[in-house]
């Protein structure tokens, strides 16, 4: 375990660049052989605004890496933050209590945020509206969300005090959970319930993409489902049933053109009311 945190705290930018297009590239093949939908689209045509917010969004977590450093090593340097008050442990505990409540701060929390305050919801709205969901939806976040989501890690790094190895090693597992959560693949359903016992399975998150409430507020987790199920936010739904979009901004055309998308949250609050259908 000394060697893999060893690895993280001074992970090459190239090997985090391999994990993010190796991801999408694996998973984009198994969209492929195994689609749980199957899907009227052109898949290049489709994804290049999902690759342009990607690559947004690693333009900004480069250029705001240097505060995440400083941070990671101050609370490192002072002995900071919650994994680091409480009683000595194995370095296997540190590093998953780390990990775990990042996922929290980094991700749940962010995104519980997002959907419960009107400005917010309308930012996060451009990660909703995708209306094929696949592995290259993953990253599909405006700018400015990419800003907030950066903003709540920071924080995360603060309160639970981790060194920039967990940091790196929550940022890694958090590209490839997203990746495989959204991607269009179909798990028998046995083993995707298993799976969501302790992380977010594919099933679980697609459900936080219906198109209707009260689904598109739940499943709100990024790689533990243990924060939905203590809080309250987990939901089921037949993967059958699933329709995904946002009910109030159902123009596909618009919500796949770039231009559209990066002013779709300065556009007017537009609450989901539609009542979901009876299981």
């Amino acid at each position: 375990m000394e060697s893999i945190i060893n690895y993280f705290e001074t992970i090459p930018t190239l090997h985090r660049g391999l994990l993010l297009a190796g991801g999408i590239t694996f998973f984009w093949m198994l969209e492929g052989a195994f689609p749980l939908f199957k899907f009227n689209y052109k898949k290049w045509q489709h994804a290049w605004p999902n690759f342009f917010f990607t690559l947004t969004t690693i333009l900004i977590n480069f250029g705001l890496a240097f505060i995440l450093l400083l941070s990671a090593d101050w609370v490192k340097e002072n002995n900071f933050g919650i994994i680091n008050w409480l009683p000595e442990m194995p370095i296997w505990l540190y590093a998953l209590l780390g990990v775990l409540l990042l996922d929290f701060f980094g991700a749940y929390l962010a995104h519980y945020v997002e959907h419960k305050v009107k400005p917010l919801w309308m930012i996060h709205l451009v990660h909703h509206t995708d209306h094929n969901v696949d592995t290259t939806t993953a990253n599909r976040h405006h700018p400015i969300e990419s800003v907030i989501r950066f903003v709540f890690t920071l924080i995360g790094v603060f309160i639970v005090g981790t060194p920039i190895a967990i940091v790196f090693m929550y940022q890694s597992l958090s590209i490839v959970f997203t990746q495989l959560t959204h991607a269009n693949i179909k798990l028998p359903k046995q083993v995707d319930k298993v799976i969501s016992y302790v992380f977010i399975s594919p099933d679980m998150h697609k459900i936080h993409h219906h198109y209707v409430l009260p689904y598109t507020d739940s499943n709100y987790g990024n790689i533990f489902s243990v924060w939905d199920r203590l809080f309250g936010t987990y939901m089921t739904l037949d993967r059958d049933k699933l329709v995904y979009g946002v009910d109030v901004f159902p123009d596909e055309i618009k919500n796949g053109k770039i231009g559209e998308l990066l002013k779709q949250p300065f556009q007017k609050y537009q609450k989901p009311t539609i009542i979901p259908e009876k299981k």
